[in-house]
């Protein structure tokens, strides 16, 4: 017999029954039944019931031993009686009565509950991830973290790309984070960065002459943590494909992403989540911006957001009249059924707008062929018809407004329209809603310099080439950017690249950057480019947020084995931490810390 188990904790049935079998496990709990007592070993299959009785020679050992131990236990496998069955575990018709223990290792007292949910705190949970770690919930998203991935990485096998590893240590890149800086012992004062994506080496591979790439990557960015993004690193499906148009990104790339959500819509669930069907939709940029405030929409959320700019324009509505001559805007979110809701729900979301920096929120309720509310006397006759036919609202409807610019009408309207939508629970359940968002405007203007800047990624293809930089007003070119967004979350941002040494350089001028600036920071990608480069785009989908909507998380440090905590540290194993000067020297380092920073440390 194997000295540890001749069967896992979720694998005996009926069927075993008589077999004498060795399991091994932790100890998930115990009770004490007078003259019996009963033990839960878990494994990672599943958990099994053991039973002791109290006359037996080894009763004390099990008895002495605490929640979360490590025990092998030999017996016989018995039915259970009917009374006594638990249903809720596939191994709970049976039972194994102990004849031999072994304890392979004690534990200690915990620092907190492995058999239970209870949210004991970030910080003891992380302190203590490896215990975390084997609580169900937990140690369940990360079994479905490896699943997807595995199912991920056979469909874009399956769909023609070859799989390579690009470099971790590499050169230091501006791509619009800080990078995580190496020190090099062999070159003093030089140093290596952590790739905050493998941008440039996915394109020399299409240089190189393959195909269609595509790697589960390591990115490393030092960044602020939020609730979709974890600080430090995350990983991402990388691609690229040669020779490749916009829609042939999306073609490749549709099949894999809605295939693995229809594989694990059902997961922890009762019933299965639909998903976007095929092609998915694509919005242009602008577009998202008016209809729904934002690059990112929850299409769940059925409000479109309408300009109203004809409506208030020439009023007596002062405020909004002004902001429109001035060439502002008004952007109006409906209420549907808003009519109904109490005087005190339109004066907490006037509260909400005015703790998001806004003035307030101005609004209409619809009634009677009417307009009512603070400012519903301007909007009469004429300008409340068409203000229904551009809102689609009517009588028991509610209408609400932002002014300003419109970048600032657009980002209030985008945050109203999901309070809106959540507070009349608009929002629909049990879907995964995709969409592409397209047509990324190449460049923008700088709101302090004035200064025409890059507005997504400078490594795109703008769309009419080099003609378009020559002759458009920069901020009319549009490029072939792209994202990819799931229930208002970005998975990825991707592009049909620039591969043309002229257009780059162009494109690069426009933004304010030299010739030379350009090829002494890209001249690696720009050299490969002058030897023969295809055309290519691709995109690169987070894992991690992949994982963390299909286990409908609202934190990504939920589906990571061992994430950093919001301060970009490790409890767990104590990073960032200090080396000894001695170490320092080697490197050819020393500190330079700021006022105060020593007296922290000490």
């Amino acid at each position: 017999m194997h000295p540890y188990r001749t069967h896992t904790c979720g694998e005996l049935r009926e069927d075993h029954a008589g077999e004498t079998v060795r399991l091994s496990g932790w100890i998930h709990r115990k009770r004490d039944h007078g003259n019996l007592l009963f033990v839960d070993l878990r494994d990672q299959y599943g958990i099994t019931q053991a039973v002791i009785d109290t006359s037996s020679p080894i009763f004390q050992t099990v008895e002495d031993a605490r929640l979360e131990s490590v025990i092998t236990i030999t017996g016989p496998v018995v039915t259970r009686s009917d009374e006594t069955v638990n249903a809720a575990i596939p191994t709970g018709h049976v039972e194994v009565q102990i004849a031999e223990v072994v304890v392979e290792n004690p534990s200690e007292m915990l620092p907190l509950q492995v058999n239970s949910d209870e949210d004991t705190g970030e910080e003891i949970r992380l302190r203590y991830r490896y215990l975390d770690l084997r609580r169900e919930k937990v140690a369940r998203n990360i079994l479905l973290r490896n699943d997807v991935i595995a199912s991920i990485r056979r469909r874009m096998i399956e769909g023609g790309f070859k799989e390579f590893q690009t470099p971790i240590l590499t050169a230091s890149s501006p791509e619009g984070a800080r990078d995580y800086l190496v020190p090099s012992r062999l070159h003093p004062g030089k140093f290596y960065a952590l790739p905050q994506a493998p941008q440039q080496f996915k394109q020399l591979l299409m240089v190189s002459g393959f195909d269609k790439y595509f790697q589960i990557a390591a990115c490393f960015r030092d960044e602020d943590a939020r609730a979709d993004r974890s600080p430090g690193e995350f990983y991402q499906l990388d691609f690229e494909m040669a020779y490749a148009t916009q829609d042939d990104v999306f073609d490749a790339i549709e099949p894999v992403i809605a295939g693995v959500f229809e594989e694990f819509a059902g997961f922890n669930r009762d019933e299965g989540w639909s998903v976007t069907p095929t092609p998915f939709p694509r919005i242009p940029f602008a577009e998202a911006m008016l209809k729904y405030g934002n690059d990112k929409p929850d299409l769940r959320n059925p409000l479109v957001i309408a300009d109203v700019a004809d409506v208030f324009a020439g009023s007596d509505f002062k405020i909004f009249a002004g902001l429109i001559e001035k060439g502002g805007t008004v952007r109006a979110i409906p209420a549907p059924g808003g009519a109904a809701q109490p005087r005190s729900w339109f004066d907490k979301l006037n509260d909400w707008a005015r703790e998001e920096g806004a003035p307030g929120l101005g609004y209409i309720i619809l009634e009677d062929g009417e307009g009512k509310g603070p400012i519903a006397k301007f909007v009469a006759g004429e300008r409340l018809e068409k203000l229904k036919e551009l809102t689609g609202l009517g009588d028991g409807d509610a209408v609400f407004f932002s002014a300003g610019s419109g970048e600032d009408a657009a980002d209030l309207a985008g945050k109203a329209r999901t309070k809106i939508g959540e507070d009349l629970d608009l929002i629909a359940t049990g879907r995964y809603d995709f969409c592409w968002i397209v047509d990324y405007p190449m460049y923008e203007r700088d709101k302090e310099t004035g200064q025409i800047e890059f507005s997504h990624n400078p490594f795109s293809m703008p769309q009419g080439e080099l003609a378009a930089l020559e002759a458009d007003d920069p901020l009319d070119v549009l490029a072939w950017q792209y994202d990819i967004v799931c229930n208002g979350i970005e998975l990825s941002s991707g592009a049909i690249r620039n591969h043309r040494p002229d257009v780059m350089l162009k494109a690069f001028e426009i933004a304010g950057y030299d010739a030379d600036t350009v090829e002494r920071e890209f001249a690696g990608m720009l050299n490969a480019f002058r030897y023969g480069a295809p055309p290519h785009g691709g995109s690169a989908p987070g894992i991690d947020r992949i994982v963390m909507l299909i286990a409908d998380e609202p934190n990504i440090r939920e589906v990571i084995a061992f994430p950093m905590n919001q301060r970009a540290e490790d409890l767990m194993m104590g990073a960032p931490a200090e080396v000894d000067d001695a170490r320092l020297k080697e490197l050819h380092l020393r500190k330079v810390l700021p006022k105060g920073a020593e007296k922290a440390q000490t």
